[in-house]
């Protein structure tokens, strides 16, 4: 037998405080996933084949705390070209779990392919529970016995959908656990930043979010639209903890398929919000689209600090061509020009070290405050030097400046300045950018909007 891998016995000293949820496809695995992390993180749907990758969450409704992991369906036809990935995917997540959970469909009855999971389960020598879903109500009690060949000793019968049996389940789960659990909290000490990586289908999410792993935690196919669920991904590097957040591709409105995909536009558009920090992801080879400049403006209106990616450039052949591309697109995204721009290759690996040296240097710029003295004679220097224009007679005037102090300690936060003026209607967009320039010469502000909040003189 050969050694384990390290990375496979690193997995394994974890592995008893965590739960790996299996079955068919369309059991409701989803949805006791949700039930078992206490929110709404997979996305359900009585479409076979809806989860694809493996989805990771803390549950801390017991006792005891472990983390959760929601796979693919396994023997799905339906999808025949992700079938081999997701049994990998359920294969991987087997391996490393300390306690498996077959779910089957008590309303449906048992299945060909739940015998054959069964006897595959039985071979990984683990703890095994069965767990029969959709016993929605008294007069399902019997869906039980339907399973009974299958020769499990534990069984529960629940209903994910209705959080019946779900407390017995935890019961049954912490009795497998150690009795002193490992170092597994619903968040470290220090919350982790929460990192959004989004782009249109098909840009390398997925792949650049493996590379940072060195796992196929995701799926990567050349088909658009893979990745359905936004999938949080806990990540630790050099001490410092993250939450990958790799996002189903944002299509045009009108190009969205089903309700699924609708929904998973929905999630990556909802993963922008809840991020500290978007990486926007852009094929190279490609260069900046429509759909690529509506992302973008997303991330602009909810004032998100943001790094830009610009993928697979071991396809680009040249310095010229480098340099062409770049030029595009910071002229393409001219609104998103405080995002610093790096390329990599998310397939060979190569360079994905400098997305992190990016994100650093925006948390460290994130830190940087202008003192109100420093502030008020910038402003006065500037207003001097180009006084505003003239709107119906008026003039823009600043009396007053300063930073709003803000608490980083759980995100970044943008750079935010509160100015007391005599009408914030008087101030154009011009020279409101005008005056965001001269705070980047103090303060360069790399990867962060600088955000300005007026307060008007009263009327009376």
């Amino acid at each position: 037998m050969n050694p384990p891998s390290p990375k496979s016995h690193a997995a394994g000293t974890a592995a008893s405080t965590t739960v790996a949820i299996v079955g068919r496809p369309n059991v409701g695995k989803s949805a006791l996933f949700n039930r078992l992390a206490g929110r709404r993180i997979s996305i359900v749907h009585d479409q076979p084949g809806v989860t694809r990758d493996r989805l990771c969450a803390p549950c801390v409704r017991g006792k005891k705390s472990f983390m959760v992991f929601d796979t693919g369906g396994i023997g799905s036809v339906v999808d025949a070209g992700f079938s081999e990935q997701i049994r990998a995917e359920a294969d991987i997540a087997i391996e490393t779990a300390g306690i498996i959970l077959l779910v089957v469909d008590g309303q449906t009855g048992l299945a060909s392919v739940d015998e054959e999971l069964a006897k595959h389960l039985r071979r990984v020598h683990k703890p095994l529970i069965l767990v029969v879903n959709k016993v929605d109500h008294d007069k399902h009690s019997d869906f039980e016995s339907d399973f009974a060949r299958l020769g499990f000793d534990s069984v529960v019968s629940v209903s994910a959908e209705h959080n019946r049996g779900i407390g017995e389940l935890i019961e049954r789960i912490e009795n497998l656990l150690p009795e002193t659990p490992g170092a597994v909290s619903e968040e470290p000490a220090a919350k982790p930043l929460k990192i959004a990586v989004v782009g249109r289908p098909n840009v390398g999410k997925s792949s650049l979010v493996n590379a940072i792993l060195e796992d196929r935690r995701t799926l990567v196919s050349p088909i658009p639209g893979t990745t359905r669920d936004a999938v949080d991904v806990p990540y630790e590097r050099a001490g410092e903890h993250f939450v990958l957040i790799d996002t189903a591709g944002i299509r045009p409105r009108g190009k969205r398929g089903d309700s699924v995909e609708i929904f998973s536009v929905m999630r990556a558009e909802s993963s922008i919000h809840r991020a500290a920090l978007c990486v926007l992801v852009i094929d190279g080879t490609a260069g900046v689209t429509a759909q690529d400049k509506k992302i973008a403006g997303l991330i602009r209106d909810e004032e998100k600090p943001c790094v830009v990616i610009v993928n697979k450039s071991d396809l680009l052949d040249s310095e010229r061509e480098v340099s062409a591309v770049l030029k595009s697109i910071r002229d393409e995204l001219f609104f998103l020009d405080y995002a610093p721009i790096i390329l990599l290759s998310a397939k060979t690996g190569k360079d994905v070290h400098r997305l992190f040296r990016g994100i650093r240097n925006v948390r460290e710029n994130a830190a940087v405050k202008i003192g109100t003295g420093v502030l008020n004679r910038l402003f006065q220097t500037a207003l001097e030097s180009n006084p505003p224009p003239l709107r119906q007679n008026k003039r823009f005037r600043l009396l007053y400046a300063t930073q709003i102090d803000q608490d980083s300690r759980e995100r970044i936060r943008p750079p935010a300045f509160l100015l007391f003026v005599n009408d914030p209607d008087l101030l154009p967009p011009t020279y409101r950018k005008y005056l965001e320039g001269q705070i980047r010469e103090k303060a360069s502000y790399d990867g962060l909007p600088v955000l300005f909040r007026f307060r008007g003189r009263q009327r009376d």
